[in-house]
């Protein structure tokens, strides 16, 4: 069980205390980082299980090399740079699967899961689940510097600095990137209904 002193402490106290042994302040700074950190590797790899293995890697790396961490970039940046790398290795490694739907429903983030759907209409669900596969569809067709920059802005809430640290690229080339994956996202996407 979290201690409750550590949800009040910053991420850089925590990587302090973790850094000292403290397995308490480790778990909470992962607890806290994995909603997103999860996010961001189902966006890219489209895939529950591969999501999974990937922020598990990521957390195993980050955790390995928590004495390299620097303090330059947030750490939740730094932890999304590791977990988006550890998810397009996989996503090389094991190719992309298609994806089933959008929203991940055991998702286990801050805002707790989903909420229930209030409309019971079945066509509401399959509606969803076509936009869905739509959606998933055209993040594929992206090159995956565009992808992952765009994931990471969308997904990881990261800003274009943020982003620009994670993948070591101008911020320029952040913005550019971003800028493309939603003329090409729009493009794939123009013309289906309810969009």
């Amino acid at each position: 069980m979290p201690d409750a002193a550590c949800d009040l402490e910053t991420d850089d106290v925590l990587v302090a205390k973790g850094r000292a042994g403290d397995r308490a302040a480790l778990e909470e700074l992962f607890r806290r980082h994995h909603g997103v950190a999860h996010r961001v590797a189902y966006r890219l790899l489209g895939h529950e299980e591969d999501a999974k293995d990937a922020v598990q890697n990521g957390f195993i790396k980050a955790l390995r090399h928590l004495g390299d961490f620097d303090g330059r970039s947030g750490f939740r940046t730094w932890l999304l740079k590791i977990v988006t790398n550890a998810a397009l290795d996989l996503g090389r490694s094991r190719r992309r699967r298609s994806m089933l739907t959008l929203v991940d429903p055991d998702l286990d983030d801050a805002s707790g899961p989903a909420e229930p759907a209030v409309d019971d209409d079945p066509s509401t669900s399959l509606r969803r689940q076509d936009l869905a596969r739509l959606l998933n569809g055209a993040l594929d067709r992206l090159g995956g510097d565009k992808r992952a920059a765009f994931v990471l802005f969308v997904e990881g809430g990261l800003s274009y600095e943020e982003i620009a640290e994670a993948q070591g690229t101008p911020i320029g080339t952040v913005m550019s990137r971003i800028y493309y994956a939603r003329q090409k996202l729009q493009s794939y996407l123009q013309g289906v209904e309810g969009l």
